[in-house]
Protein backbone atom coordinates (compact mmCIF):
# COMPACT_ATOMS: atom_id res chain seq x y z
CA UNK A 1 0.00 0.00 0.00
CA UNK A 2 2.74 2.83 0.93
CA UNK A 3 3.77 1.80 -2.99
CA UNK A 4 0.48 3.52 -4.13
CA UNK A 5 0.98 6.88 -2.26
CA UNK A 6 4.10 6.75 -2.99
CA UNK A 7 3.14 6.68 -7.26
CA UNK A 8 0.18 9.11 -6.85
CA UNK A 9 2.67 11.46 -4.99
CA UNK A 10 5.24 11.14 -7.86
CA UNK A 11 2.07 11.43 -10.10
CA UNK A 12 1.19 14.80 -8.42
CA UNK A 13 4.64 16.31 -8.12
CA UNK A 14 5.32 15.33 -11.84
CA UNK A 15 1.61 17.34 -12.52
CA UNK A 16 3.16 20.33 -10.73
CA UNK A 17 6.20 19.98 -12.50
CA UNK A 18 4.77 20.02 -15.74
CA UNK A 19 2.54 22.91 -14.87
CA UNK A 20 5.69 24.96 -13.61
CA UNK A 21 7.28 24.05 -17.24
CA UNK A 22 4.30 25.51 -18.86
CA UNK A 23 4.16 28.79 -16.38
CA UNK A 24 7.82 29.40 -17.08
CA UNK A 25 7.37 29.02 -20.97
CA UNK A 26 4.54 31.27 -21.35
CA UNK A 27 6.02 33.93 -19.33
CA UNK A 28 9.24 33.73 -21.59
CA UNK A 29 6.57 34.18 -24.43
CA UNK A 30 4.88 37.22 -22.61
CA UNK A 31 8.36 38.55 -22.04
CA UNK A 32 9.57 38.06 -26.09
CA UNK A 33 6.71 39.07 -27.06
CA UNK A 34 6.60 42.71 -24.95
CA UNK A 35 10.38 43.01 -26.12
CA UNK A 36 8.78 42.45 -29.69
CA UNK A 37 6.22 45.44 -29.74
CA UNK A 38 8.48 47.40 -27.43
CA UNK A 39 11.33 47.62 -30.07
CA UNK A 40 8.51 48.06 -33.06
CA UNK A 41 6.54 51.09 -31.45
CA UNK A 42 9.01 52.89 -29.14
CA UNK A 43 10.93 54.93 -30.26
CA UNK A 44 12.08 57.48 -27.72
CA UNK A 45 11.56 56.83 -23.87
CA UNK A 46 10.15 59.71 -21.92
CA UNK A 47 7.60 59.90 -18.72
CA UNK A 48 4.62 59.55 -21.24
CA UNK A 49 3.81 57.44 -24.55
CA UNK A 50 2.52 59.66 -27.31
CA UNK A 51 -0.89 58.71 -29.09
CA UNK A 52 0.95 57.17 -31.98
CA UNK A 53 3.20 54.81 -29.69
CA UNK A 54 0.13 53.69 -27.63
CA UNK A 55 -1.47 53.16 -30.54
CA UNK A 56 1.03 50.82 -31.90
CA UNK A 57 0.93 49.23 -28.68
CA UNK A 58 -2.57 48.39 -28.46
CA UNK A 59 -2.49 47.17 -32.43
CA UNK A 60 0.34 44.98 -31.07
CA UNK A 61 -0.89 43.27 -28.13
CA UNK A 62 -4.36 42.76 -30.46
CA UNK A 63 -2.58 41.05 -32.66
CA UNK A 64 -0.66 38.59 -29.99
CA UNK A 65 -4.24 37.99 -28.62
CA UNK A 66 -5.56 37.57 -31.88
CA UNK A 67 -2.60 35.10 -33.70
CA UNK A 68 -2.50 32.97 -29.93
CA UNK A 69 -6.61 32.37 -29.68
CA UNK A 70 -6.56 31.43 -33.36
CA UNK A 71 -3.38 29.21 -32.67
CA UNK A 72 -5.43 27.71 -29.93
CA UNK A 73 -8.47 27.02 -31.43
CA UNK A 74 -6.96 25.19 -34.01
CA UNK A 75 -5.11 23.18 -31.76
CA UNK A 76 -8.29 22.40 -29.93
CA UNK A 77 -9.79 21.51 -33.17
CA UNK A 78 -7.06 19.15 -34.04
CA UNK A 79 -7.37 17.93 -30.92
CA UNK A 80 -11.12 16.89 -30.75
CA UNK A 81 -10.66 15.43 -34.93
CA UNK A 82 -8.02 12.87 -33.28
CA UNK A 83 -5.08 14.48 -34.11
CA UNK A 84 -5.27 14.31 -37.81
Amino acid sequence: MAELGGEAESAELQRLVAAEEQRARFTAQVHNFMEVCWDKCVEKTGSKLDSRTEACLGNCVNRFIDTTLSITNRFAQIVQKGGH
